[in-house]
């Protein structure tokens, strides 16, 4: 693809702003009126206390019926989000400015840097006609990935290049996706909604990140076939059920207890570092039991894809493991002193013990590279090896 033909294909269509505002607006709607178990957040610092609506599951299995008749109907395409990839990738980029709302419940944080503001955000809960826009985002994030990744599908089966490796990235995702939106009232209890102000940075981590980088593996399988044989997608299920299951039972832990900090977790009573930190279950096993179990889920298929490790999309990921690797030594203070305070244990990765890096908050936020160092190195992984 030619300069030219690149800047035309990143040239937002009609169609796709078109395509882009049905879908807003569906979930808006759809959140709004769809049934739902209404769950409480956490208490905020002014004592007040959010409720969302999470009928995300809903939501997510009414759009896919809709566009499912409509493709039967011929009045969809099944293809079109893959037709138009670079568009709507674009039409996102230029839909950030969606960051800047003004209500909140609790006043904004103003530092007086401009730049640092419009990065981080200054509200900590914006609404917009009564809608959570964190809330909000992370669902559209979800959501879109998963209709990529079936018009991306759509169109390889069309063209009649439907391979194992294809087969497996579909379902791992589709299990993956379903099981946030099935375990949607996490979320509520997550540092993203609880702690994290809206800025370009959530935002764009919502609205691009999420839907257009967890789907490059589908986008290159399309054009590059690869036949796995019996034993490997065996090994590769077997291992993708493990990490899921440590995955989903490492955060499943973490949310009772911030709900009901006094319960049972593998049968017995929780133990507790600092009065805070749990260091029981998945929790006293590995620091963040949830981002292995992310990774060893989403890295099913690295050995099998080995010679594909030259590709150009590794190089993405190394910036990323720098910046993590970076700030694991500005890092190392904080880890000095909590050692003096609980012991060498802490100091252990998967020996005993757990120590939760939420000291990192005061180093760069290293919360949010950890997942998305992990996260992005799993999805790569899946189709790249």
């Amino acid at each position: 693809m030619d300069l030219n033909a690149l800047l035309q294909a990143f040239t937002p269509s009609w169609t796709s702003v078109a395509m882009l505002v049905v879908f807003f607006t569906y979930l808006a709607i759809a959140g709004s009126i769809l049934p739902g178990r209404v769950v409480p957040g956490a208490t905020l610092a002014d004592g007040t206390r959010l409720h969302y609506r999470c009928n995300g599951l809903l939501s997510l299995l009414l759009v896919v019926c809709l566009l499912g008749i409509g493709g039967w109907m011929n009045l969809v395409s099944p293809t079109a989000i893959a037709d138009r990839g670079l568009e709507l990738l674009s039409q996102h980029l230029y839909s950030v400015h969606l960051s800047r709302d003004q209500s909140s419940s609790l006043k904004p944080h103003i530092s007086g840097n401009l730049i640092h503001d419009w990065w981080f955000g200054i509200q900590l809960n914006p609404q917009f006609m009564g809608i959570d826009l964190k809330f909000y985002f992370v669902r559209a994030g979800m959501m879109g990935w998963l209709l990529i990744n079936f018009s991306v599908l759509a169109k390889c089966i069309l063209e009649t290049k439907l391979s194992g490796s294809m087969i497996l990235y579909q379902l791992f995702c589709v299990l993956y996706i379903l099981d946030y939106f099935f375990y949607e009232e996490y979320m509520t209890s997550t540092w993203d909604i609880i702690a994290e102000r809206l800025g370009f940075m959530l935002v764009f981590g919502d609205l691009v990140w999420i839907p257009f980088t967890f789907s490059i593996q589908g986008w290159w399988l399309l054009n590059n076939e690869v036949q796995l044989t019996t034993a490997a997608i065996v090994a590769n299920c077997l291992v993708f059920l493990i990490g899921y299951l440590v995955f989903r039972g490492a955060n499943k832990q973490k949310h009772v207890f911030k709900k009901n900090p006094k319960a049972l977790i593998w049968g017995r009573p929780p133990k507790v570092i600092g009065g805070k930190l749990l260091a029981s279950g998945y929790w006293g096993i590995a620091r963040h039991s949830n981002y292995l179990g992310d990774f060893v889920a989403g890295s099913v298929l690295q050995f099998t894809l080995w010679d594909k490790f030259t590709s150009s999309v590794f190089l993405s990921y190394i910036p990323l493991h720098s910046t993590n690797m970076r700030e694991r030594e500005e890092m190392k203070p904080g880890v000095h002193r909590s050692t003096k305070k609980f012991g060498q244990n802490t100091r252990n990765r998967f020996l005993g013990g757990y120590f939760h890096m939420l000291i990192s908050r005061k180093v760069l936020s290293l919360h949010h590279v950890s997942m998305v160092d992990c996260h992005f190195f799993s999805e790569w992984s899946v189709t790249y090896g």
